[in-house]
């Protein structure tokens, strides 16, 4: 995903996870196209960035604390979750913040 996200005027939310991969595909990417897709289709979903070399980062951007909740609590991504947990990812930090200011060209 190369493209910066389209956002609306704060406030809104920004989830951000960056992580470190564990050796090995063993069906990340086909996961990682499916919960990109399934976040879209998401109430309150607003747009995503990510990046990865050797340290992994995603950003996806919501309308509120509830509509991150919901998706935090999806069944498939609960189980990309919990795979993640047990075989993609060597180590991860996951944190959300309130989005106040956005400028740029």
């Amino acid at each position: 995903m190369s493209e910066i996200a389209h956002t609306p005027e704060p406030p809104y939310y920004a989830v951000i996870f960056s992580s470190h991969r564990t050796e090995g595909d063993r069906g990340y990417a086909e996961m990682a196209e499916r919960m990109v897709a399934l976040a879209a289709q998401q109430p309150g979903f607003l747009g995503m960035e990510s990046a990865r070399e050797d340290l992994g980062i995603t950003v996806s951007y919501w309308d509120s604390l509830e509509a991150i909740r919901d998706w935090k609590m999806h069944a498939e991504h609960r189980e990309a979750q919990r795979l993640g947990h047990q075989q993609w990812y060597s180590g991860f930090r996951v944190r959300v913040a309130k989005v106040e200011r956005d400028y740029g060209i």
